[in-house]
């Protein structure tokens, strides 16, 4: 976590490793093969009304660089970052604002915050370690129309 607070916003931007791309909505960066995180994309897509969110699959040229930048290992099944206004958050916190962002039911992710930070963190990791228990899928080719509308490469 230390790594990405210690980013200014838009830090990506003079950043050569990293790819131009259309920064202007929310975007979320998760593992692609990743059955849970498949299911957090659907769910991002079915409730995000407005369409402001992206999604970045890890896997992809952006998402690599982007965790990188933010130095976070791309290959870590805790890598999870959030990106809005140029800020960046990583695991169980950035879950927590993309379901406020979203609102509805995804204000539901908020209730972890009765939990302390290292609690949420520990669980997150745990999650994140066991993720495959769950099954793997590759998020690019679910036929959801939704999600597929906002993929980033």
């Amino acid at each position: 976590m230390a790594a990405i607070l210690d980013k200014g916003a838009y830090s990506y931007r003079d950043d050569p490793g990293v790819p131009a791309f259309d920064d202007s909505g929310q975007i979320a960066v998760m593992d692609g093969n990743c059955a849970l995180c498949s299911w957090g994309a659907r769910t991002i897509a079915r409730l995000d009304h407005m369409e402001m969110f992206r999604i970045c699959p890890v896997q992809s040229g952006t998402g690599d660089a982007l965790v990188r930048h933010y130095g976070l290992d791309p290959t870590d099944p805790e890598t999870w970052l959030f990106l809005e206004d140029g800020h960046a958050w990583s695991g169980m916190e950035a879950i927590i604002r993309i379901g406020e962002r979203l609102g509805g039911a995804g204000r539901l992710a908020t209730l972890l915050r009765i939990l302390p930070r290292g609690m949420r963190e520990w669980l997150y990791r745990r999650i994140a370690q066991n993720r495959y228990r769950f099954g793997k899928s590759d998020m690019c080719t679910i036929p959801d129309e939704k999600l597929r509308r906002r993929l980033m490469t």
